[in-house]
């Protein structure tokens, strides 16, 4: 007996699979990565608009920030396709077992970002012209772990644009506050990413790749405490440039007692123990989020 409908099962199938094979490179089931873009973003939404900013502005960075970070997702691991075969926690992404080729992946960056492009195009001219530079480095951020000791820091340059953007969106300018949320922002990507780093070290020293867990080696943990210091420095600097009240000050200390939970978890430097810092490391995106957003509200 024949069984007409059999080849668009197949079909139904193949395609459900590359779905699924597209939605693990772009990390769509580990939402970390989104929030650690997500709450520095809004920090400087909230900082620039003094409280709940315009409803559209805050859609276009929502959205953005989902998207910049699923292409940044998608170009790393066709950067690190010769790396991630080769280390463990890696070795099954999509890119470097072959499920996705690299063209399909440069085709996929390229959809995200310019959905991510077209949503800049609705706010002001200085927001444009910087989403170029945001553009710039997310794209260039993957090719620096073999050049450079310091992707980690780069890569904070990355994350935190999104404050300049928000202030430039809202106000029209970027003043110094902003600057000092960024500057705060690249000290706590590169200190919460060292983290991740050392999951990977062993690995990494192995295949030649370089990060700041490798650059740190044995001061790794002394390292990692002087970044959170030099973020807790310019946040505060930022809460008493601003005007900030109780609400913020209190989050800032939470925080500190979040990362200084961190450094007891990941003190014997395991893979899983480190790793299990990096996740943490959300958190203290929120509570600072959190301060600033109830500092307007109350």
């Amino acid at each position: 007996m024949d069984h007409p409908h059999i080849p668009e099962a197949r079909v139904s199938s193949r395609w459900r699979e590359r779905l699924q094979h597209y939605w693990q490179l772009v990390r769509g089931d580990k939402p970390v990565g989104w929030m650690l873009l997500l709450w520095p973003t809004w920090w400087g939404l909230w900082a620039a608009a003094e409280g709940v900013p315009p409803w559209w502005p805050l859609v276009v960075f929502s959205l953005g920030v989902w998207l910049t970070r699923a292409a940044g997702c998608v170009v790393n691991d066709y950067a690190d396709r010769w790396l991630d075969a080769s280390v463990k926690r890696t070795r099954d992404r999509p890119a470097a077992t072959g499920a996705v080729s690299g063209r399909e992946a440069l085709l996929l960056f390229a959809v995200l970002m310019l959905a991510a492009f077209a949503l800049v195009l609705t706010l002001n001219r200085l927001t444009i012209l910087l989403s170029v530079v945001g553009v710039l480095l997310a794209a260039s951020y993957p090719y620096l772990k073999r050049h450079t000791y310091l992707p980690q820091v780069y890569l904070g340059m990355a994350f935190g644009w999104g404050i300049i953007m928000a202030f430039a969106a809202i106000r029209g300018q970027v003043p110094a506050l902003a600057w000092l949320l960024y500057v705060a922002n690249i000290f706590w990507t590169t200190a919460y990413d060292t983290w991740y780093a050392m999951v990977d070290r062993d690995d990494d020293i192995r295949m030649g790749a370089k990060s700041t867990a490798i650059l740190f080696g044995e001061l790794d943990l002394l390292a990692i405490g002087v970044l959170y210091g030099g973020m807790f420095a310019a946040l505060g600097l930022a809460g008493r440039n601003a005007g900030w009240g109780w609400p913020y000050w209190v989050a800032l200390a939470v925080a500190g007692l979040l990362v200084a939970w961190q450094f007891v978890i990941a003190r014997g430097r395991g893979r899983e123990e480190c790793f299990r810092a990096f996740r943490l490391s959300h958190w203290v995106g929120l509570v600072m989020f959190a301060g600033i957003a109830l500092h307007y509200a109350l």
